[in-house]
């Protein structure tokens, strides 16, 4: 069968081995009206890649790209798990951290001042359920975006590492990345590295730094098959103008930044921000009096040149002076100070200040039964148990900012705190709570992420979590003077805005807990990337140190008002009891009890209250429902049925024991009737279960 192609161009692909398996781009297939068009075959992994770039540059002051990674449930041969809504609506938190992922080693790729309209999305459309799909859908993006003739410095690929019995894997299974201590997103360019994302158990940060080299190496075929497949296509380059500050006005304006304030802009935040505030009033009341009726149309140009000239600064300072923007030196934190349990009723809370920013968390426990459940592409029916949310309002830098719901940066920060405390925390049969965590952001100046993740790690502790160690987070910075680095501990917004790098690193005492970092440049080595790693060491530790010194360790008691639950283990097998006949069973439990009971597949079993005696009633009546028999223990039994040799008893509900006639006293007993009747409370002794699982009992025995 043939595919009629209305371009008449022809359908063609190119093939490459990539860690074990055949990787193809196929072009001219679908697609014929986007930009580029890429289908990408990985297994029985499909991703579509396509990109739609704009007609005309758009009048705003960054660049116009969007990166979207879209899952299709039809891709796993599934339907949607909720009731209400089947088809794709809102990208799930899964599919918005995935086009994170994508978005950011791609977005510094292009040249400073495009602003052409640009539409990147990577469609799963089938999922080889052996693997993730999402380091294929960076690939398609690449492709696509290689072939679309616009200015990218790529091709860009990634791999997902794990470490398997100490060996470093691509494309792990289900129950490899269970067994796995390391979860590492690598992804760069043929000459370096343009992003690195990691999950990881208390991982040594030399195993960071090897796993970063090894995922590079490994990487390398695919961005050649996407450069052979460019050779191919050879796309027609497109047209475009950066929108660029004025070389002249550029000049003026630096010159009137230093001239103006030499050395005065290396001073301690807020001051600085204050004053950085009134110059540029000042300056653009000089610049509007030199220039005239014209500075209304060029205010914005000479706001961006005067924005420039700051960064400018911020670098000069540090390269040639060692000095950061707020005085301090290269390997400094900023002022700390915490505190706890400031919140009466909230089960856990805390404030965490490092120089202006700040970052208040509040923790809430509840029962097993309010985890969250996820229902994706990938997952089904999974939960979630550990939620940490991040809010950061305009307020918190000084905007007037409309309120709504998280956008993708929340939910990145949000996930990126989340990742860095799971490691530690207990196990359900340890500690049975789902716990959500949230972060309030107060005030931003840098790094709310890392505030996030200390503020979090200090109110799970205040309300009683038994983490295995308290967990601390540091941003680094990067600037490059020439090929020598300048690493910066604990980074502040300008030297964000200005610098090279931005590192977000997480862990304790024994090791790193995640990893985020983004690169403004286009690719570093992983020599450059394990220097600021090492670097943030001792500064993390010093953070940590501080935490300590507010709270050493987890409460001991919970708050409270937060909820009482107690656990209790039982065969899988008798689940079904306890849940009785359409629900009959449990439905009664808690109606007369008032406790909430929640059933894992496991046999664990939770029992919530407020109240400790509707606990252990809720308790008692679960034990007596799936109690297994124990040789040698006594039991308060009923008399069910008596016999000439002896008498049933029935020591819990479906379980009935013989006492042999033998058995019923210390003298000898001619009838049995002599000495029982049915219905009759008696105390025996549990003697031997054979091995057809019949019961031995002892009335004698159990004196």
């Amino acid at each position: 069968m043939s595919i009629i192609n209305p371009n008449g161009k022809d359908i063609f692909s190119v093939s490459t081995d990539f860690c074990g398996q055949p990787l193809t781009l196929e072009v001219n297939r679908v697609g014929f009206r986007t930009t580029a068009t890429v289908l990408v075959k990985y297994g029985d992994t499909v991703v579509l890649g396509t990109t739609q770039i704009g007609s005309r540059p758009i009048q705003l002051d960054y660049f116009p790209l969007s990166v979207d990674y879209e899952e299709k449930m039809y891709a796993a041969g599934k339907i949607s798990g909720s009731r209400f809504i089947k088809r794709e609506g809102r990208p799930s938190d899964e599919a918005i951290l995935i086009g994170r992922i994508i978005d950011r080693p791609i977005r510094p790729l292009f040249p400073k001042g495009y602003r052409q309209e640009v539409q990147v999305v990577s469609s799963v459309l089938s999922m080889d359920p052996e693997f993730r799909p999402d380091m294929i859908a960076m690939i398609a993006a690449s492709s696509a975006l290689s072939l679309s003739g616009a200015p990218f410095d790529g091709p860009v690929a990634g791999l997902r590492v794990g470490r398997v019995n100490g060996e470093f894997k691509a494309f792990l299974t289900a129950e490899e990345r269970e067994q796995s201590d390391l979860d590492l997103v690598v992804a760069g360019i043929e000459r370096g590295i343009t992003m690195v994302e990691a999950g990881a158990n208390e991982v040594d940060e030399e195993v960071i730094i090897e796993a970063m080299a090894w995922a590079h190496k490994a990487m390398q075929p695919a961005i050649a098959l996407q450069k052979e497949l460019v050779e191919k296509v050879a796309p027609v380059a497109q047209e475009y103008e950066l929108v660029l500050p004025n070389e002249a006005i550029q000049k003026e304006v630096d010159e009137w930044v230093k001239g103006k304030l030499g050395d005065k802009l290396r001073k301690a935040y807020p001051e600085r921000n204050e004053m950085i505030n009134e110059l540029r009033w000042a300056f653009h009341e000089q610049m509007a009096e030199k220039v005239g009726e014209e500075y209304a149309e060029q205010r914005d140009e000479y706001d961006e040149a005067f924005t420039m000239a700051l960064h400018k600064d911020v670098r000069r300072g540090i390269v040639e002076d060692g000095l950061r923007p707020d005085g301090r030196k290269l390997d400094e934190i900023r002022p700390l100070s915490s505190e706890v349990g400031l919140l009466p009723r909230a089960h856990g809370s805390s404030l965490f200040t490092r120089g202006v920013t700040q970052g208040m968390n509040i923790v809430t426990l509840a029962p097993l039964s309010y985890s969250q459940i996820v229902d994706t592409m990938e997952v089904s029916d999974g939960e979630r148990r550990y939620m940490h949310h991040y809010n950061a309002p305009g307020y918190t830098v000084g905007e007037v900012r409309r309120l709504g719901s998280p956008g993708r940066r929340e939910i990145g920060h949000g996930y990126l705190a989340e990742r860095a405390l799971i490691p530690v925390l207990p196990t359900e049969e340890e500690f049975p709570y789902a716990i959500r965590s949230v972060t309030e952001i107060m005030s931003q100046n840098g790094s709310t992420s890392m505030a996030a993740t200390c503020s979090s790690c200090l109110a799970l502790m205040d309300a009683g979590v038994p983490l295995t160690r308290p967990v601390s987070g540091i941003a680094m910075g990067l600037m490059m003077d020439g090929d020598k680095p300048l690493v910066l501990s604990d980074i502040a917004d300008a030297e964000d805005f200005a610098g090279d790098m931005d590192f977000k690193v997480t862990g304790t005492e024994k090791g790193i807990t995640a990893v985020q970092m983004d690169m403004k440049l286009h690719g570093l080595s992983v020599d450059v990337l394990a220097e600021a790693i090492r670097q943030s060491t001792p500064g993390r530790a010093h953070i940590l140190q501080h935490m300590v010194s507010v709270l050493a360790a987890p409460r001991a008691e919970l708050s409270p008002y937060a909820p009482r639950i107690e656990k209790i283990k039982i065969n899988p097998e008798k689940i079904g009891a306890v849940i009785g006949k359409g629900g009959e069973t449990i439905n009664k439990i808690t109606s007369e009890t008032g406790a909430e009971i929640d059933i894992k597949d496991d046999g664990l079993i939770t029992v919530a209250s407020a109240n400790a005696e509707s606990i252990q009633k809720a308790l008692d009546w679960i034990k007596s429902l799936t109690e297994e028999p124990e040789v040698g223990k006594i039991y308060e039994g009923t008399v069910v049925s008596i016999k000439d040799f002896g008498a049933f008893v029935n020591i819990f509900p479906g379980t009935d024991g013989m006492v042999h006639i033998s058995k019923l006293s210390d003298q000898r007993v001619e009838k049995v009737t002599d000495v029982l009747k049915e219905g009759q409370k008696v105390r025996v002794k549990l003697m031997e279960i054979d091995d057809r699982g019949r019961l031995s009992l002892s009335i004698k025995d159990a004196k």
